[in-house]
């Protein structure tokens, strides 16, 4: 089973409760998904290698560390571009590609209408951004698109997961961790997270 973290940081809950509000403006959900995905960006990355650099200070010489390794950012359209943001906040040199998936609102399968990869990966890590993983269906396309393409770290970094989308990637890609601000339990007859917040794209570009 792939490792599931869910955020338990006071800044992230309180900005949660925000976020979940009805009341809240889509220029303050924006603002919202941004530092949250900052936060969670700061735990999904902890384990990434780093290597020595030598670094003069005002008063001598000392050792620091930079990042050894390359990090692409995979927002699935559209709402995983409201994270992207504040992805770069922490590291603003990441790549960013972008994978367009549509849900039929039939089957709640998801539909692949936009891809923008290069021949091969030029990466290290793969992060994918969505603020919603409800049924587990884009999610998981996405995760086997860059499979195909030939990623081999991946991780999904989503802001509230619904059990039964969780457990979808774990069976099918038991190798991505998943980084959460929230877990709920349910999905609405219309494969909606209960209580979720909505749907995060209408919500942050004010459509719907």
């Amino acid at each position: 089973m792939s490792e599931l973290y869910v955020s338990t940081h006071p800044l992230v809950q309180h900005k949660l409760a925000l976020l979940r509000d009805e009341k809240t403006d889509c220029r303050k959900f924006r603002e919202l998904v941004r530092e949250i995905s900052t936060l969670l960006i700061y735990e999904a990355t902890r384990d990434l290698r780093t290597e020595p650099v030598t670094v003069k200070t005002p008063l001598a010489e000392t050792t620091g560390y930079k990042l050894a390794e390359r990090v692409g950012l995979v927002p699935i359209l559209r709402a995983g571009l409201g994270m992207v943001e504040g992805a770069w906040q922490m590291m603003p040199g990441a790549e960013v590609w972008h994978i367009g998936l549509s849900r039929d609102e039939k089957t709640l399968r998801p539909v692949e209408y936009y891809s923008r990869l290069p021949v091969s990966p030029t990466v290290d890590v793969c992060l994918i951004l969505d603020p919603m993983l409800a049924t587990g269906g884009s999610a998981v396309a996405t995760v086997s698109i860059l499979k195909r393409w030939g990623a081999r770290r991946i991780k999904f970094v989503g802001i509230i997961g619904a059990r039964p989308g969780v457990e979808r990637m774990q069976r099918e890609h038991p190798d991505v961790p998943i980084y959460l601000a929230a877990l709920d339990e349910e999905l609405n007859e219309h494969g909606f997270i209960v209580p979720g917040l909505g749907d995060a794209g209408d919500r942050m570009f004010g459509t719907g």
